[in-house]
């Protein structure tokens, strides 16, 4: 049921889809190529997918609103609880297929993308599930017109702060050391598992929201 929803979404970005798988290929390239810094794969990484996600996610929502799209799935079979969680899986699908393709394009070429760690997959999901984790419930609650302002500003201003705030850092080291009672290899796997809590949990106050709203 899920897989239906989810490709139900897929559909609906049609338009936008081929550019955007393209783009996930070339926008890393282009990124670290503007931007020789170290660790660049992670920040040309984090850059692409949040921009995938907000294209992507964006087109759905906007579909949706243009055509009642949600209130007209409420009239099938399919559950409130279901609608809200195949949202979720849309966004772990995009996030997957954009890592896929970085990994392949890292592995064709090298010498101008470099290979993604643990903990740069997992900072990547972490800052996207944070991005949803609360967008998702205020639009769930306030609807896309009240919050997609919030979210073009977040996603616009991103690829010019971070590479500011990298070369800010790589100029001026900034030691945080924390010392946790767990192997490296479990400890580089943590921002997953706060990513996965974060979406969790968010949605959980999705499925609360749409329970109670009227449509």
């Amino acid at each position: 049921m899920l897989i239906n929803l989810v490709k139900k979404d897929l559909i609906l970005t049609k338009k936008y889809l081929l550019v955007m798988l393209l783009f996930a290929i070339g926008g890393p390239l282009f990124i670290s190529y503007r931007m020789p810094l170290s660790g660049n794969g992670n920040i040309s990484f984090l850059i692409t997918v949040l921009f995938m996600e907000f294209i992507l996610f964006n087109t759905v929502s906007v579909s949706e609103e243009k055509y009642k799209g949600s209130s007209l799935l409420c009239a099938t079979p399919y559950t409130r609880n279901a609608l809200v969680k195949a949202k979720y899986l849309l966004v772990l699908t995009i996030f997957i297929v954009s890592l896929g393709l970085y990994t392949i394009t890292s592995l064709v070429v090298p010498q101008l993308l470099s290979r993604l760690s643990v903990l740069g997959v997992g900072t990547a999901l972490l800052l996207v599930s944070l991005y949803f984790g609360v967008l998702i419930p205020l639009q769930y609650k306030y609807g896309y017109e009240k919050t997609k302002f919030i979210s073009m500003m977040i996603i616009f201003v991103t690829p010019f702060i971070t590479p500011v705030i990298m070369k800010w850092y790589q100029s001026r080291p900034v030691s945080i050391s924390i010392s946790l009672p767990l192997p490296h290899e479990i400890q580089q796997w943590i921002p997953c598992i706060i990513a996965l809590a974060i979406g969790i949990v968010s949605m959980m106050i999705s499925i609360r929201i749409y329970a109670s709203k009227n449509l």
